[in-house]
């Protein structure tokens, strides 16, 4: 095995270029004297005319290499600029072939400070000061500060990765864990809880990521039937031919690849609740088999000649209008009505009035308290500002993802505006905005006035928490009074 090359790097300080003139010889060539290396890498913000002759100086008096690197910096303790001057050369010099040290004692204390932070965590290092009471030791820093500054992800097991970025809803789910303080959500959770309590089918109608799986499992779990199997599908992620296959289950034999006897997932779900997400995604032919065993309570697994007796609750949820899908036919009617009879619409969280950092709170109480190395971290001031002027249109999903990735990779306990930020996925325009449609082809002009007056006039009000004379402020609107004449003109109450 090849020996490790021993690099020491450092900042030229004021006392090494006073060196060449007589009497110390400064830090640098003291350590240099005192300790073996086999190449230095130097650092320096001075004026070129002041350190080519010390650089000069120091190659006559030591046989080993010396590279010198310049870095502008606007003050020698604006600490940003040491930092980004100092990783940078530390992840050029830090590798598995190179024994690293650095010599602390040169520059200001900013830079002392930045080289025992990334020493200390990024580019683990042997720490050299110089000093003429002590002369040159090596340094012990007595405390860690990696779970500090270094982001979670790096302590965290790849599996308690996946698991904390699965965010599924807990299968313990109930009423109590749909945070909230709207009055919207608030009704449709008193709906719920006498839903629960019948055996009606029930529809959940909401945007990805509303919670329509939460409310599914907080009916199972308030329910009759709480103690037999809750079974979820995703509709959407079932192939087209499977789909018989997945719902009632087959023979051995009963197609290519039918190695073995399977059961559908109404049996499986007997008993207990059959959750059908994206039901809206069911081929016609499908959406036929599925009103056969709804009305007559049997399956028919493929392959068998026999039906089996299926006692299921049936919830269903669709991010479409399954409506307009029964008006242009692409939905049966008749199937739409057997499992619309409880209904549940849930709102996006951009509606959702007063529950945004109320949720982002929670969420993040619950990402944090599944692992040790992220405990403690809150949410800033700036940043919950931010979280209230994106438009979210992930709702609570991507709201949860955001700060989960926040959280992993903000360096303190603070999670700041610029760490949500970074987190979050900026999604292209539409390109049916206001200023992109083709008048060549007809425009109403109207219309899309008042599709922008609507949007914005909301979102103020959403930010400001109604607070009219706020909200007419960031709308550049006179007064309270102005920003009431347009409410009223575009039906907003």
């Amino acid at each position: 095995m090849s020996k490790k090359q021993r690099v020491l790097t450092c900042w030229v300080g004021g006392n090494d270029l006073k060196a060449p003139g007589g009497g110390e010889v400064g830090p640098i060539l003291s350590t240099l004297q005192s300790a073996s290396f086999d190449c230095v890498e130097l650092l320096s913000s001075y004026p070129a005319e002041r350190v080519e002759p010390y650089l000069a100086w120091l190659k006559a008096g030591v046989d080993i290499g010396i590279e010198l690197h310049y870095e502008s910096l606007s003050s020698p303790v604006h600490f940003g600029e040491i930092y980004k001057a100092a990783n940078k050369h530390l992840e050029r010099l830090s590798s598995p072939r190179t024994d690293l040290s650095i010599l602390i004692s040169p520059g200001t204390p900013a830079m002392q400070a930045i080289w025992i932070l990334l020493g200390k965590t990024r580019y683990p290092a042997t720490f050299y000061q110089s000093s003429l009471e002590q002369g040159v030791q090596t340094v012990d820093v007595p405390f860690e500060i990696t779970a500090e500054y270094v982001p979670a992800a790096n302590t965290i097991t790849g599996d308690k990765l996946l698991q904390l970025s699965e965010g599924q809803a807990p299968f313990n789910a109930a009423f109590d864990s749909i945070i909230t303080q709207s009055s919207r959500m608030l009704i449709l959770k008193s709906q719920a809880q006498i839903l629960a309590q019948k055996q009606v089918p029930v529809l959940i109608y909401g945007e990805t990521g509303t919670g329509k799986e939460l409310f599914a499992r907080a009916l199972h779990n308030a329910s009759s039937r709480s103690s037999e199997p809750f079974i979820a599908v995703n509709c959407g992620a079932i192939p087209p031919e499977l789909i018989d296959s997945t719902l009632f289950g087959h023979r051995k034999g009963a197609f290519t690849g039918a190695v073995e006897n399977r059961v559908g997932v109404f049996q499986q779900a007997h008993g207990g609740t059959l959750f059908l997400d994206e039901f809206g995604e069911l081929t016609s032919d499908a959406q036929v088999r599925l009103l056969r065993v709804l009305q007559e309570g049997v399956v028919t697994p493929v392959g068998a000649s026999q039906d089996i007796k299926v006692d299921v609750r049936l919830i269903t949820a669709t991010h479409r209008n399954l409506m307009q899908a029964v008006a242009d036919g692409r939905f049966r009617e008749d199937l739409f009505y057997r499992v619309a009879v409880g209904v549940l619409h849930l709102p996006p969280l951009r509606e959702r009035e007063g529950d945004l950092l109320l949720l982002a709170d929670s969420l993040l109480k619950e990402i944090t308290a599944q692992d040790n190395s992220l405990k403690g971290k809150r949410i800033s001031i700036d940043a919950k500002n931010l979280i209230i002027r994106h438009p979210w249109r992930g709702n609570v999903r991507e709201l949860q993802s955001t700060l989960l990735r926040a959280a992993l990779w903000c360096s303190g306990s603070v999670i700041g505006a610029a760490d949500i930020e970074q987190a979050l996925f900026q999604m292209p325009q539409d390109k049916q905005s206001p200023t992109s449609l083709d008048v060549s082809q007809g425009i109403d002009l109207q219309e899309v006035m008042s599709g922008v007056a609507d949007h914005y006039l909301r979102q103020a009000l959403r930010i400001t928490g109604n607070n009219k004379t706020r909200a007419a402020g960031l709308l550049g609107l006179k007064s309270q009074q102005t920003l009431s004449n347009w409410m009223s003109k575009y039906g907003i109450d």
